[in-house]
């Protein structure tokens, strides 16, 4: 390991505490990147250690690669486990789970139950990132999504790629990547499509902690979206979109539907 990883490693480190002391709220970490497997723990209990002393919220991009043998996500579940931190904790991608086998996963989701973290799944950049190895057949690199809900715990769909190297189609048009993700995920059963928001609101204000900060309540932020239909099903099925979008009571954006003229 030469003179120079170790010293950018503890640089990084630095960096880390330094931007919490100037206000940062959230601590990240990506340890399959380490060069090895011992590197990838001591990050992550690095960063458990300071989001411990500084009251952060933590989302870790965790195992985001097709190999089964990437587990650190029994490193940070087991961290937020015994810490009682686990509604502070997010993991997100942990595309490996896609490629674990079922007896690993059974001991797993045990685990992953008492630890009462969060999950973010990307699923139009996994789709596309992960899977790049194999010629046929050829794995989805998508981790557990429904699985995971049928487990109990807290999962939620995002995207962290706008128009960039990784995912060049990016555009943050959330329903969007909830009807693919829905598709990829084999999640178009009747329970499925009739709570698919939950995937990208309920789910998601719980991750990132916001308590009375979300929701339809008097004297809480009114930062909310209209939709054009009344229902989760609805929405989907006509790739409904936001007609206002209202952030601390004032409207943002608003738009007239489309009008169609048949000749």
């Amino acid at each position: 390991f030469p003179q120079e990883g170790i010293e950018s490693y503890r640089n990084g480190r630095e960096l880390m505490e330094e931007a919490i002391r100037l206000g940062a709220d959230v601590i990240g970490g990506i340890p399959h990147f380490e060069y090895t497997r011992d590197q990838g723990v001591s990050s992550v209990k690095f960063l458990m250690d300071l989001a411990e002393r500084s009251g952060c919220l933590v989302d870790v991009h965790c195992d985001e690669t097709d190999d089964p043998h990437s587990r650190f996500l029994e490193v940070l579940a087991e961290e937020a486990r015994s810490r009682g931190m686990g509604a502070r904790v997010t993991a997100s991608h942990t595309t490996a789970m896609g490629s674990y086998d079922n007896a690993y996963c059974a001991k797993l989701f045990r685990l992953l139950g008492h630890s009462g973290i969060s999950f973010v799944s990307c699923p139009t950049e996994s789709i596309h990132l992960q899977g790049r190895f194999d010629s046929f057949p050829k794995r989805r690199g998508v981790t557990r999504v429904n699985e995971l809900l049928e487990a109990g715990m807290n999962v939620c769909f995002g995207q962290d790629s706008i128009v960039d190297p990784w995912y060049p189609l990016g555009n943050g048009n959330i329903l969007r990547v909830l009807e693919a993700g829905l598709h990829i995920c084999h999640m178009l059963g009747y329970r499925n499509l009739q709570s698919a928001l939950d995937l990208v609101t309920d789910n998601s204000a719980k991750a990132m902690a916001l308590g009375d900060r979300y929701g339809l309540e008097p004297g809480r932020p009114a930062n909310l979206l209209i939709l054009s239909a009344d229902s989760d099903y609805e929405v989907i099925r006509s790739q409904g979109q936001a007609l206002y979008s209202i952030r601390n009571g004032k409207v943002l954006m608003k738009r007239q539907p489309a009008q169609v003229e048949f000749l």
